[in-house]
């Protein structure tokens, strides 16, 4: 099973560089993310990762009309075209040079392409089968400097191209005879949008230094002839500053500027950063440096609203179909907005780590994830939706090791500030705050089982400090290291610390015992990183040259090794002058973790690789490939020599002076980035390791992100003990004798997840108990995990939840003897449950409010029905006696 995990979703990374676009209903923004993108449902609030990537950073992107294409586009020029319905690549293309944007058609039978002073128009894929997927129509040239932006009228026959040139060109789509070509000037600064009316050839261009023109045309789009030449594929329309030649009988399109508009007050610049216009409603979104937008309704340019959202740049704007949301990313800190205009309220707000992820842990039932970054934030996702319901931002310098309690419920973080923080996961807030006597910078964490010690390793002293959760006071200093202390671990079984330390020595120390060292193992090189087996028998440690070692923490022996060090195949810095095989020399795995079975270990270090080792047999079973993003540092396993002059590698010399983008040195030996440089090349690593309770996902902390890996949900035919007479038919020819045992051994023979549901839902109530008494011990553990996995997803709530109970029930004592291997199984049971117990109990506290509130509503209807009742009452007993009184006159 080790071998069908394979890339599920990518958490902790909402937006990097690049265009944001919303799916056709507008329920969905797809976001670029690194050299991947992601897909956020808004209304479901959940988010994807398309299992397809670039060469190097999406640069920008494009959804054909239909909402079922993309265009990818990465930094060099290298596009992906790929379907959103499949999650497929379908066909690569280069366009060899950077492409600063990309817009389909609103037909959807052409899309342009920006590179340059260029616009590329192709013919977009479709129907129609062509050999070549990206087939060039014609190709506009007009300005003089690199294109920014595009946009099409409404009925495809022209498009608009914005440049850094302060000009905007109008282009024909098809050879018109009164449109060739037209430029529109008016601005001081680069175009950053240019817009069309709705259904009209009016248009509206935003420049950088924050004024908007408005033109008009005379001529309307019927108005538009066509030309007499004949249309070639490969046409080379070259627009100059001359007028085009009039052809005689049809006037030309001329465009006049109706008014100029400025965002900025006197006095005030600010650099207008990007810009999206919605036709329908004619609203215009302007976003700033300084994190500000502004909303006008256009054309008179009226002001709606103006917020700050951000203290960093707005790099993207994208407005949804409708007009209600709109898309907002800011490359600065990654973040991702959805804002509703007008109920002014945010319909989405996320932001990953800005700065390198450190470390990462699962809770115990597998359904939430922490992560601790250099940002000295500590985050919490949810598994099921990979999106981050809480931030703490308590700490004042980088986080270092994070941790759950064995409830589930409250988080434990360490940070070089010299603090170990609590934080409670009912009221999200920080509850216990532990500090040592002196200063010290924590570098490592660990909580025992109960949840109720504490310890930290400090980096400076060499000393580990003990706490106690319930109190927050400090218990004891642990002292006998002669070097930092690198790594903890709690035994899962025993009141055991296992720590090690640069000093080469792996400390055991007797939690029950006062504190006193119990065993000391020595290693041949410095130990960076220790774990414990899940069940607490074996202890593996990964030291400085690259070998994992494995102890018996009972009696201090070595059981076992493996040389790790030519697997973690380090790739080449661009600065570096020795070759990647030289410099894998010095590399270490700096993080390990046992699967839930105990069975194997996952290692990752600085290397774009993690490694699953069988323990047993010391082999390497798998490497996974974490990242293949060129955009990172130590990529490569050799020098790219176009890339070498004779002054040497190109990376090393300064080509910029500030402006833009920069350059992209970084001091010698800087690992995370040097954040005096105006930019740098982060280098590809793996902070993390952390397998899921449940063993169906393991997670690392990357550079590129929160890579999450999961069993392959597709894999659906895995035979079992099969022959020749199980088929489909036949355990269909059992289910209508109503052989439910049999049926049910059969479909698990076959392993057809679609057939074993088939049959399992098949078998009536009243029949469960007595199925599970007859079923062979073999088929049990099968049983129960296909119900554990079934039941997350499923209606059908207490007929599974009757076969789990059923099964614990009646095969209990012997599941628990071999309870390491159903352990798995049991915690992936209990993550369905729970799921489900949270959404059931949300829905019975809104129905059980309701109920209340409309049981008081009726009596509170009643008291009035009966006090009115009272009144008419006392009304009519005067009236009567006095009636009587005169009667009796």
């Amino acid at each position: 099973m080790k071998f069908a995990y394979k890339f599920s979703n990518l958490l902790g990374a909402f937006y990097r560089h690049g265009n944001l676009c919303f799916s056709k209903d507008g329920n969905s923004v797809i976001s670029p993310v690194g050299n991947r993108i992601s897909v956020f449902d808004l209304k479901n609030n959940k988010s994807e990762t398309l299992p397809v990537s670039t060469t190097k950073n999406i640069s920008c992107l494009g959804i054909n009309p239909d909402g079922n294409l993309a265009i990818l586009i990465d930094e060099d020029g290298a596009a992906v075209l790929v379907s959103l319905v499949t999650r497929a690549v379908l066909h690569h293309h280069h366009f060899h040079s950077p492409v600063h944007s990309v817009s389909f058609s609103p037909d959807g039978k052409k899309f342009v392409i920006t590179k340059e002073n260029v616009a590329l128009m192709y013919h977009a894929p479709g129907r129609n089968r062509e050999f070549n997927g990206f087939a060039l129509d014609k190709s506009y040239y007009g300005p003089f400097d690199e294109t920014t932006c595009i946009d099409w009228t409404d009925d495809s026959k022209c498009f608009a191209v914005g440049s850094k040139d302060m000009t905007t060109w109008i282009f024909g789509a098809e050879r018109w005879a009164n449109l060739i070509y037209y430029s529109l000037g008016g601005h001081k600064d680069i175009i950053v949008g240019c817009f069309f009316e709705k259904d009209s050839l009016d248009m509206y261009t935003v420049s950088q230094e924050g004024t908007l023109c408005v033109w008009e045309s005379d001529t309307e789009l019927e108005g538009l002839r066509k030309g007499e030449d004949g249309e070639t594929r490969g046409d080379v329309i070259k627009g100059s500053t001359d007028t085009p030649k009039q052809v005689e009988g049809i006037k030309n399109v001329r465009y006049s500027q109706r008014s100029k508009h400025y965002f900025n007050k006197a006095g005030d610049f600010n650099k207008l950063t990007a810009a999206a216009f919605h036709k329908k409603t004619r609203i215009l979104v302007t976003g700033f440096a300084s994190g500000a937008f502004h909303l006008h309704e256009l054309p008179e340019f009226d002001l709606i609203h103006s917020l700050s959202i951000s203290d960093q740049r707005i790099s993207t704007i994208a407005m949804n179909p409708t007009g209600d949301w709109i898309g907002f990313g800011c490359s600065g800190l990654g973040q991702l907005l959805v804002w509703e205009w007008q109920s002014e309220s945010y319909v989405f707000k996320q932001q990953g780590h800005f700065n390198n992820m450190n470390s990462l842990a699962y809770s115990p039932d597998g359904q939430y994830l922490v992560t601790g970054g250099d940002d000295g934030k500590v985050k919490v996702w949810n598994t099921n939706n990979g999106l981050c319901f809480v931030t703490f931002t308590e700490h004042s310098s980088s986080v270092t090791n994070v941790a759950f309690t064995s409830s589930g419920f409250v988080v434990v973080s360490a940070s070089l500030d010299g603090t170990v923080r609590a934080f409670d996961l009912h009221r999200y807030r920080n509850f216990r705050t532990m500090t040592s006597p002196r200063p010290a910078q924590f570098s490592s964490l660990a909580v025992d089982s109960s949840g109720e010690l504490v310890c930290a390793g400090s980096q400076d002293s060499f000393e580990i400090f003990l706490w106690s959760m319930q109190t927050g006071r400090l218990l004891e200093v642990l002292s006998g290291h002669e070097g930092p202390v690198s790594n903890l671990c709690f035994s899962p079984v025993q009141s055991v610390l296992a720590s090690v330390s640069w000093d080469k020595t792996v400390r055991l120390w007797d939690m029950l015992d006062s504190w006193e060292t119990k065993e000391t193992l020595r290693l041949t090189s410095d130990g960076l990183a220790v774990t414990y087996r899940p069940d607490g028998q074996e202890l593996a440690v990964a030291s400085l040259d690259g070998e994992i070692t494995f102890w018996n923490p009972q009696t201090g022996g070595q059981a076992g090794s493996i040389a790790g060090r030519h697997d973690l195949q380090m790739g080449r810095k661009e600065t570096e002058k020795i070759t990647a095989k030289q410099s894998a020399k010095g590399k270490s795995f700096t993080s390990l973790c046992y699967s839930a079975d105990g069975e194997s270990i996952l290692a990752g270090g600085q290397s774009k690789f993690v490694c699953i080792y069988n323990i047993k047999e010391h082999v390497l079973m798998k490497k996974f490939e974490i990242s293949c993003n060129l955009s990172l540092d130590a990529m490569e396993e050799f020098l790219d020599r176009r890339k070498m002059t004779e002054f040497g590698s190109l990376s090393l010399v300064d080509e910029g002076t500030g402006d833009g983008d920069g350059v992209e040195l970084s001091l010698p030996g800087v690992k995370r980035g040097d954040m005096s440089s105006r930019r740098f090349k982060p280098e590809i690593r793996v902070g993390s390791l952390c397998f899921s309770p449940t063993g169906r996902s393991w997670a690392t902390a990357s550079t590129e992100g929160l890579l999450i890996y999961s069993l392959d949900a597709s894999l659906v035919f895995d035979p079992y003990d099969l022959d020749m007479d199980v088929t489909p038919a036949s355990i269909r020819q059992q289910v209508k004798k109503k052989e439910w045992a049999s049926a049910i051994l059969l479909s698990f023979r076959l392993n057809e997840m679609a057939l074993k549901r088939e049959v399992l839902e098949a078998v009536p109530y009243d029949q469960i108990t007595v199925v599970c008494s007859s079923l062979p011990d073999v088929y049990v553990d099968k049983l129960l995990n296909f119900v554990a996995s079934t039941l997350e997803k499923s209606n059908h709530l207490q007929f599974y939840l009757s076969w789990a109970q059923c099964l614990l029930t009646l095969h209990g004592q012997k599941l628990k003897n071999r309870s390491g291997a159903v352990l798995p199984t049991v915690q992936q049971l209990l993550k369905s449950i729970q799921r489900h117990s949270d959404d059931l109990s949300k829905l019975c506290d809104w129905n059980i409010y309701n109920i209340r509130y409309a049981a008081a509503l009726s009596k509170q209807r009643g008291m009035k029905r009966t006090a009115a009742e009272s009144l008419i009452h006392t009304k009519i007993s005067p009236s009567c006696s006095k009636a009587h009184m005169e009667h009796e006159m």
